[in-house]
């Protein structure tokens, strides 16, 4: 199993991470994935199966305030966003589930946004 590619061993890593984080009505789950030039992140009732809340750097309420800033940055623009539109649906209490990232860079500036915004994880 050394031939692991990094796309293999995140998913393996948000298997394992999934096994204990379950979204409810009362506080969903803070989904992150991350891709080369964008960040996504959707606020998600896993007992329903529904997408509550969603936000990206391709979110055309951004896309003008994102230029010029680097990808940490955006992220934490995103991370205020769903922060916002979390908290006018009426959800203040989230779990946050990094996806299989590790907990730095541009995942880490989305959940201090999303805390900034008034989040609660």
């Amino acid at each position: 199993m050394a031939d692991n590619t990094s796309l293999e061993a995140r998913k393996r890593r948000h298997e394992r991470i999934r096994r204990h984080i379950h979204g409810t009505a009362e506080r969903p789950r803070l989904n992150v994935f991350r891709s080369l030039e964008h960040i996504y992140v959707q606020v998600i009732d896993d007992d329903l199966g529904y997408t509550l809340v969603t936000a990206s750097t391709k979110d055309p309420e951004l896309r003008e305030q994102l230029d010029g800033l680097n990808k940490s940055q955006q992220a934490t623009r995103v991370g205020q966003l769903v922060a916002r539109r979390a908290i006018d649906k009426g959800l203040k209490k989230v779990v946050f589930d990094r996806g299989g990232y590790p907990y730095h860079g541009r995942v880490k500036a989305l959940a201090d946004g999303a805390r900034e915004g008034g989040l609660e994880f």
